[in-house]
């Protein structure tokens, strides 16, 4: 038997407290409530992609046991420059660091979603990949930067949809995956799963 739909009465669980996931969310107009997964972040020695997939999946899976019964997203957003994974900066210094770092160059932004049914199973999984490239970063324009505390709370230190979208010269793929969900790939999961029966909704 098919489990009901997503509605206002029956929203998605976003296991997230990123208030860009929120708002993207919120943009497309998904029913959803937010119950945060208290969690550490640890990636482990698997790829990027691998690492944000299976995060993704921890995040829904214990805010799915928390509340049951509904359909539940995580969500793990991944800066990988090279080999190395760039997480949120502690203090000003790696904020610096990690500019200079992407400073003129190209790197990914990884973004794994795992989507559990109400009945907690995991019915999709998956990891989109953007490639951002950065202009070249005066140390003023990383200072400046630096100064809007925008930087904080922000894997590879910076917002695209912030002020963060001077540093961006070009980017291939979804833009929303940077932000933090790969919109067009969520929602046609959605609708694959059976989560909604059609979208945009009515």
């Amino acid at each position: 038997m098919p489990f009901k739909t997503i509605t206002p009465k029956f929203p998605l669980i976003l296991a997230s407290a990123s208030p860009r996931r929120k708002s993207l969310l919120e943009q497309i107009r998904i029913p959803f409530q937010v119950i945060v997964s208290e969690m550490k972040e640890n990636h482990s020695a698997g790829g990027p992609a691998e690492n944000a997939r299976a995060l993704a999946l921890q995040k829904a899976q214990k805010v799915a046991a928390l509340s049951p019964g509904y359909w539940t997203l995580g969500a793990d957003t991944i800066v990988v420059l090279g080999e190395n994974i760039l997480g949120k900066p502690q203090d000003p210094e790696a904020v610096r660091s990690m500019l200079r770092r992407l400073s003129g160059r190209e790197h990914e932004v990884i973004t794994g979603f795992a989507l559990l049914s109400p009945d907690g199973r995991p019915v999709h999984q998956e990891a989109v990949v953007t490639q951002v490239r950065f202009k070249n970063l005066s140390q003023a324009e990383i200072e400046t930067y630096l100064a809007t505390n925008e930087p904080f709370g922000k894997a590879g230190s910076y917002a695209i949809q912030g002020i963060g979208v001077f540093l961006v010269e070009s980017i291939t793929g979804s833009y929303t995956n940077v932000v933090g969900l790969p919109l067009c790939a969520l929602t046609r999961a959605l609708v694959t799963c059976g989560a909604l029966s059609i979208f945009p909704l009515r």
